[in-house]
């Protein structure tokens, strides 16, 4: 735990602020789902530090030693289990590792891993957020005033700036040019079923999950993928931001 952070903690918590004095790192390349994140540090009381990637985590975890660190599954330099596998034997331990996707069989697959706790996607809930990580932190590590158990839960939903989904969007629409590679389309299908469920845009999620599927059977993709492509670039080219 970094020293300003067992300064802080020994400040008490305000009702509104239970994660007061903690830091979070989140490994996390959508730019939809690392903003959601910001807002429920914030509004928790939580710094937060981002790493977009496994080698970023590793930079960041050579310098800071948070209080918690959340993984995403699906990241583009390979799966988040192996970063949380590293996490998990590294010593010290970081006080609470967790793993988050929108993906049927994440929590399974990070608590194997070695996570301490599961976050499913979308992450909207602050109260929830909140109670799942005082769960997971050791009751010492505790901000004072929520050693005792979680924090009754507020009943409030974050909602991200929709600019941060246009930019999950076009880092999308930059890949899916040209014939991508297999490696790229497992990425993409990952990453734009994730960044689809957080902004509840269900037909893009049904185009993401048919590119899956005609991948797993071996079909071919080139219909799927341009018509995945199109809803990309229709999203764009929209106005508004959704």
């Amino acid at each position: 735990m970094d020293e300003i952070d067992a300064f802080l903690m020994q400040r008490p918590a305000p009702p509104d602020r239970p994660l007061f004095g903690l830091t979070v790192l989140t490994v996390e390349d959508s730019r939809f789902a690392s903003e959601a994140m910001r807002l429920l540090c914030q509004r928790s009381g939580a710094r937060l530090r981002r790493a977009d990637s496994i080698a970023a985590g590793r930079r960041h975890l050579g310098v800071y030693r948070p209080a918690v660190v959340i993984v995403d599954l699906g990241l583009p330099d390979g799966a988040g289990e192996d970063l949380i596998a590293e996490i998990a034997r590294a010593v010290p331990r970081i006080p609470a590792l967790l793993g988050t996707s929108g993906d049927p069989g994440g929590e399974t697959r990070a608590l194997a891993a070695g996570a301490d706790g599961f976050l499913p996607k979308p992450i909207t809930s602050l109260g929830s957020f909140q109670a799942t990580l005082l769960a997971h932190l050791p009751p010492e590590m505790r901000p004072l005033g929520t050693q005792a158990g979680p924090v009754p839960a507020r009943i409030e939903t974050i909602r991200p700036d929709p600019m941060a989904f246009r930019d999950d969007l076009r880092l999308a629409s930059d890949r899916l040019r040209g014939q991508p590679a297999s490696g790229t389309v497992d990425y993409l299908t990952q990453f734009l079923g994730g960044v689809a469920r957080s902004a509840d845009d269900r037909v893009l999620g049904d185009a993401v999950g048919r590119v899956a599927a005609r991948r797993r059977t071996g079909a071919a993709l080139h219909p799927a993928l341009a018509r995945l492509s199109a809803l990309v670039e229709e999203r764009l080219a929209r106005p508004g931001p959704f």
